[in-house]
């Protein structure tokens, strides 16, 4: 060792010396080269002006267009996180924040209050690069959901959801070209025609935007409802259809004129059916072959990237725009779910954390809600939020009772339906981009894509209340018990169900486990799979013990909050979570006892699981009269399995509150001991598969730090 250190020290000392020699005899060939020799007497080095030099070069570096893309780059994903994470605190999606945050560093706010730092960090002549990037995002994101994009839904599509979903397009795209008949002539470009104006004026107030509506579905358990997935499926009527009038929109916009639009609408068609007929069916033997995330290598991955930018180009070469052309690469993709998946996990997470907030925040820059400076401006933005929910609302609701729903279902559909979200922002950038939009309506109308993307879950909300039921125990188990457990990973849940089936099997209980991925950014299909991954070992087990677990799953960024809502709201006796210790939290729970027992309206149970495979032999302390409740849990242990029970009664608590009877069918000589003093040694613990301990004795345990604790098995804390 002694050799190695002396050897690696010996030969960067003498390496650098040579180093150092090399470089002092190159300034000498570099003063020979460039100075001449009869100016040499004039020249001296100034250690003052070179220090002067050093420090300007080093701030100019701070200018560098680099320098500033990086550091733009940056304030915008933290910015965009902040923001999206103080939504979903609210129970909003995440897209609400970061449209938020676009605004807070645009003109509107951060422009407005710190205007030199806002110059610094968004200088004019940087705009574009943050543009290019922002487009290849949002090429990207059109890619994501023309895949998320299911055409058989749209082949299979119920009769109901093509009527409520054109409804929810023809009545405010009517609503938005009425509008548009008194907005023309104090709002529209001097340049554009009041037909190019009004259609797109209509075509921006009929927007859904599907990846929103998807989440909210999935955060809000509507998956496996009728409603949800009648939403689901006008959301993707809506869409196609609504994308389809947008390049129609597009191609009278640029040509000036319906006549002159039928050009490209001709060039259009033929792109489509060359698409759908021809490169279709080519990736769809590529499909059939590489479908794995081993298969999908890198020139899979190019071939598809070069079909997207191709797709993308053509479109912006028709003039229909290059996103459509994203979009309908993506439609195309092969309906295989494992190719989706692997290509959704390939391009997802970077498109959506990395280059998405470039587009908020290009779109907040634009945003310049300081020009709605007086009264009537601010009237004319209520009216076309009021316009705007008037048409996607009530078109959507009235026509779902047209078709059969009742009122509860109606209002529902209409809300998700109104829900706006990003889409309505591509749509709103492209107008500006041609031209249609002024400055004014272009920051209206973002105003109203962020208060019907936000009044979405509140709406829901308000209208299940109204039509609130009370919660109904399942028939046959009301003399019983109905226990919930929740898991993340399923080897949690497997454990989970062990205990749960040991402790309660015998008693005529209902048992529901619920899965939550802990985020509500997930795709519909990636939560179908993680939905069929979660469940499959817990449904297994439950199948080799013969019992009934009921399953509920959830996509949410807020897993605390839906474990609590679904266990109140459920009516479940008991809850039983996992434990999991949080990165900065010393606390072997993460700190999430309190706060289960305080919003719990059922009893808690939160397990520390330290790997138990099966529940043999359990130690239950009774430290005082608040732990007497645990006897019970004793007891039920006892007379659902094959185990031995000790029961630690420094106090003589059980003789004294004459409980002894409640071990009076059990043979306590084979099963159950009680012992007055134990010592909490590694020798001792070492035999029991979990403590079952009262929240109370939990926390002394923890603050007195006993060095023991680290050592114990598995715990259930328990409140009373």
């Amino acid at each position: 060792m002694k050799k190695r250190i002396f050897f690696y020290i010996s030969t960067i000392i003498f390496f650098g010396l040579l180093l150092v020699l090399v470089l002092k005899l190159g300034e000498q060939l570099e003063f020979e080269k460039f100075i001449p020799q009869n100016h040499s007497q004039h020249l001296q080095t100034d250690d003052h002006s070179n220090f002067i030099t050093a420090v300007y070069n080093f701030l100019e570096n701070f200018n560098h267009p680099l320098a500033t893309l990086i550091i733009q780059i940056l304030s915008i994903i933290l910015t965009a996180r902040l923001f999206g994470w103080i939504m979903n605190k609210i129970g909003q999606p995440t897209v609400v924040g970061e449209i938020i945050a676009g605004i807070f560093l645009g003109p509107s706010l951060l422009g407005l209050f710190f205007p030199e730092f806002s110059q610094f960090l968004f200088p004019i002549e940087s705009l574009n690069n943050l543009q290019f990037l922002s487009q290849i995002g949002l090429i990207l994101f059109m890619f994501i959901i023309g895949m998320e994009l299911d055409i058989t839904i749209l082949r299979k599509s119920a009769h109901d959801a093509v009527v409520v979903s054109h409804a929810s397009i023809i009545f405010p795209y009517f609503l938005g070209v009425s509008l548009a008949y008194f907005l023309y002539a104090n709002f529209a470009p001097s340049s554009i025609s009041f037909t190019a104006f009004a259609l797109f004026i209509g075509i921006a107030m009929s927007i859904t935007a599907f990846p929103v509506l998807a989440r909210i579905v999935q955060e809000r358990d509507l998956t496996k409802n009728h409603i949800g997935t009648l939403a689901i499926t006008c959301a993707a009527v809506d869409d196609v259809t609504a994308w389809s009038l947008l390049a129609v929109v597009i191609a009278i916009v640029k040509a000036g004129d319906i006549t002159g639009a039928l050009f490209t609408i001709f060039f259009s068609v033929l792109y489509v059916l060359f698409m759908l007929l021809v490169v279709k069916r080519f990736l769809n033997k590529i499909a059939q072959t590489y479908f794995t995330r081993e298969t999908v290598n890198k020139p899979i991955l190019a071939l598809i990237f070069a079909i997207l930018l191709i797709s993308s180009y053509l479109t912006e070469v028709i003039g229909i725009h290059a996103l459509f052309g994203a979009f309908m690469a993506g439609v195309i993709i092969p309906a295989n779910p494992s190719f989706r998946r692997v290509l959704a996990d390939k391009i997802e997470d970077f498109s959506l954390v990395f280059l998405l907030p470039l587009f908020f925040v290009y779109t907040g820059l634009r945003t310049q809600i300081g020009l709605l400076n007086t009264a009537d401006l601010w009237v004319v933005c209520l009216i076309i939020i009021g316009v705007a929910v008037t048409g996607k609302f009530l078109g959507s609701a009235l026509a779902a009772k047209f078709v059969g729903q009742n009122w509860q279902d109606s209002l529902v559909l209409g809300a998700l339906m109104n829900t706006r979200g990003l889409m309505e922002l591509v749509v709103l950038n492209i107008g500006y981009d041609l031209g249609v939009l002024s400055p004014e309506i272009f920051s209206m109308m973002v105003l109203m894509a962020l208060v019907t993307t936000f009044m979405t879950g509140p709406a829901i909300d308000f209208i299940n209340f109204i039509f609130k039921k009370k919660i109904k125990h399942i028939p046959g188990v009301e003399s019983g018990y109905r226990i919930l457990f929740s898991f993340g990973p399923p080897q949690a849940g497997i454990r989970l169900l062990q205990l749960v089936h040991q402790l309660f099997v015998k008693n005529n209980s209902s048992i529901t486990a619920l899965h939550l991925t802990p985020s509500a950014d997930i795709s519909f299909d990636e939560a179908e799979i993680f939905e069929k991954e979660g469940f499959e070992p817990v449904l297994s087990l439950a199948k080799e013990l013969g019992i009934k677990v009921d399953t509920k799953y959830r996509a949410s960024n807020e897993v605390g909050k839906e474990i609590i809502k679904e266990s109140n709201q459920g009516g479940y006796d008991l809850l039983l979570v996992g434990s999991s210790k949080t990165l900065f939290s010393k606390d072997e729970t993460g700190g999430r006892i309190k706060y289960f027992f305080d919003e719990c309206d059922c009893s808690v149970g939160v397990v520390i699981d330290r790997g138990f495979q099966n529940i043999n032999n359990i130690l239950l302390p009774v430290n005082n009269q608040d732990d007497l409740f645990l006897v019970k849990y004793g007891e039920k242990f006892l007379n659902n399995s094959s185990i031995e029970l000790t029961i630690v009664d420094e106090n003589n608590l059980l003789q004294k509150n004459n409980l002894t009877f409640e071990m009076k069918n059990i043979d306590s000589a084979k099963k159950f001991n009680v012992q007055k003093d134990f010592n909490y040694s590694d020798s001792n613990l070492e035999k029991f598969n979990l403590i079952v301990i009262s929240s109370p004795a939990w926390n002394e345990l923890r603050d007195k730090n006993f060095e023991q604790i680290i050592n114990l098995p598995s715990i259930l804390i328990l409140n009373k």
